[in-house]
């Protein structure tokens, strides 16, 4: 397997993102090539991993910060191998976007479900200023809008523990 086949395996979740682009041509439904649910995809992994990733600060931010690079990497890699910038196939950045929306924050259900719902609607949305950071060439475009999105979210999530505390059980 060649580094790019490798990179488009990883950058689309080993595969999984090609399920909810077939199942829409299957149907008929058509739409933007952008909303094809990948993203969703993507950011279930994301928390399918999360009981794997390290507790300890140091820890994660190491994990956090490696990740991000690496899928940068990777992510362009994978974007040319495709031939379409931010393939909608390519959902390793929802994957480490959502990692980085619970940055920090308690690994409680209501936290995780939480930064689950906000982060697919604000990378959803692509609100300025984290919208601009897509421009950003190759798998930097493709990783920076989400990451922008997931900071968004964590700041969110940690106005709402403030406001409501009993989030946090």
């Amino acid at each position: 397997m060649g580094i790019d086949a490798l990179a488009v395996l990883l950058a689309t979740g080993f595969y999984l993102s090609y399920i909810p682009s077939r199942l829409i041509g299957f149907f008929g439904l058509g739409g933007s090539k952008k909303w094809t649910g990948a993203g969703f995809i993507g950011t279930v992994e994301g928390l399918v991993v999360v009981p794997f990733l390290p507790q300890g600060t140091a820890a994660f931010a190491s994990l956090l910060t490696g990740s991000v690079l690496l899928s940068c990497w990777l992510c362009g890699r994978a974007e040319r191998a495709l031939g379409t910038h931010d393939d909608p196939r390519i959902v390793l950045d929802e994957t480490v976007g959502y990692w980085t929306a619970i940055a920090f924050l308690p690994r409680t259900v209501r936290v995780l479900g939480a930064a689950f719902v906000l982060f697919r609607l604000l990378d959803s949305v692509k609100l300025p200023p984290y919208r601009w950071l897509e421009r950003l060439p190759g798998g930097w475009g493709v990783v920076g809008d989400d990451v922008g999105a997931a900071v968004f979210v964590n700041l969110i999530v940690r106005v709402l523990l403030a406001t409501w505390p009993w989030l946090n059980y």
